[in-house]
């Protein structure tokens, strides 16, 4: 009955989103008022992180039967969002009672399809590791058509889909599945036997293919650093838990390098570990993001011991980490056809170039990868002579970008900055959702 009751008093209080392009001079102010349920944050962050929209203020309130947020966003390359299209598809989405409707223009997520068969990898990562899984999927026949990979503390695990070559639909046969898992868990597992390699095979659009991956490295412990030197790392981010004893919350507060998608990621792994975000703010500098939480477990109670506090930092560090390295961003752009990715990526290997993170994506015939690549060596920076090589190796119908350097991007202010307007807003007793007008 308590479904059927909660049912009812959406239906009488279904989400009003509001989208203002007038009220600030370089930003769309998006904002959402809707009853309140465990998830609907992730749920609307997840939507405007889908359309590749930045995040530049958040103010955020669901304290109680009420969820009402506060979005700034602007697109990627800056400026507000004043596509009348966009903007419907948006309140469209928001409004929604489940938000998952036919994607605007493709880029949103991946909707469940039974043409491909979606395979979840991890095992230990190391140089070449895409090449060799990517090959061994050619060699049984299987054409890679979307698919994500990331790579963190010695870890990598992907999210893949694939169709057969002959057919162009998702791999059936079990014999043949098995065969698949067993050669790709034999690369996946590396040399150390302490960390197993897995294959699984999952239901396509079950859950948002980002938030799996979150989801997988954190189910394989990424979040535990081998090396203690690395917590001096001026450019790791910095993460506070403390005690709001007036309000019975706990207060996260996070200081490091601003980068899109970063608050999806932030609220992907706290709602993953059964946390409520009651109250929020989100501010982000030129280069910097400043964001402050106050949030319960689930059950209502704060955070309660030393050691969960730790495993909460620990846990919110390695989720931004996951996209954040010092990488050269090259994206291709070329006509799809099976083998693609593994000629590509040996070229890569070859040039002794090292993936740590991927996003695979064909649609109308057409391949659009993205690679984040650093030197084998070490932190050394990419020889532009290296991707001239590349260049010529794949050919010239294949066109190769240099999309972004972020071995060139400004390190942030120092830490004290940070620390003083976060702090600002603790314990004053007052909500931290403003006017946004």
């Amino acid at each position: 009955m308590e479904d059927e009751y909660a049912k009812l008093i959406r239906r009488m209080n279904p989400p009003r989103v509001t989208i203002d392009n007038k009220s600030s001079p370089d930003t769309t102010i998006i904002q959402v008022e809707s009853v309140n349920k465990h998830g609907i944050l992730l749920e609307v962050v997840q939507v405007l992180a889908d359309l590749d929209l930045v995040i530049t203020k958040a103010y955020i309130s669901s304290d109680g039967g009420w969820f009402m947020d506060v979005f700034n966003v602007i697109y990627r390359d800056g400026g507000k969002v004043m596509d009348q299209e966009l903007v419907s598809y948006i309140k469209t989405v928001l409004e929604s009672d489940a938000f998952y409707v036919p994607s605007l223009s493709g880029s949103v997520g991946l909707k469940p399809s039974e043409d491909y068969t979606a395979i979840e990898l991890v095992g230990t990562d190391r140089p070449g590791l895409l090449s060799e899984v990517s090959a061994v999927l050619t060699d049984l026949g299987c054409n890679v058509v979307n698919a994500e990979i990331w790579t963190h503390n010695a870890r990598a695990a992907a999210v893949v889909h694939v169709t057969d070559e002959k057919t162009g639909c998702a791999v059936e046969d079990p014999k043949r599945l098995s065969t698949i898992k067993k050669l790709l868990c034999n690369i996946l597992k590396g040399n150390d036997d302490l960390k197993t390699a897995k294959m699984t095979l999952s239901t396509p659009g079950l859950t948002h293919r980002q938030r799996r991956l979150h989801q997988i490295m954190f189910a394989e412990r990424d979040y535990e650093k081998a090396e203690q030197e690395d917590k001096e790392n001026s450019l790791r981010p910095k993460v506070t838990v403390l005690d709001c004893v007036e309000k019975d919350y706990t207060v996260i507060t996070m200081f490091c390098r601003d980068r899109p998608k970063l608050l999806f990621d932030i609220i992907c792994t706290l709602t993953d570990m059964q946390y409520v975000v009651f109250h929020g703010v989100v501010h982000t500098g030129k280069m910097e993001a400043f964001q402050e939480y106050y949030i319960r477990h689930v059950d209502g109670s704060p955070v309660s011991s030393e050691a969960e506090r730790e495993r909460v930092m620990q846990c919110l560090e390695a989720a931004i980490e996951r996209r954040t390295f010092e990488a050269l961003e090259l994206e291709l752009c070329t006509a799809d056809r099976v083998g693609l990715l593994s000629d590509v990526t040996r070229v890569f290997r070859e040039n002794s170039l090292c993936i740590k993170r991927a996003e695979i994506s064909t649609e109308r015939g057409k391949a659009k990868d993205k690679f984040y690549v650093t030197a084998m060596t070490g932190n050394s920076p990419v020889d532009p002579k290296t991707i001239d090589s590349i260049q010529r190796q794949i050919g010239q119908q294949a066109a190769l970008h240099v999309k972004w350097n972020a071995s060139q991007s400004p390190e942030p202010p120092p830490e004290e900055t940070t620390m003083s307007f976060l702090f600002g807003n603790l314990f004053k007793g007052r909500s931290l959702v403003r006017s946004y007008s």
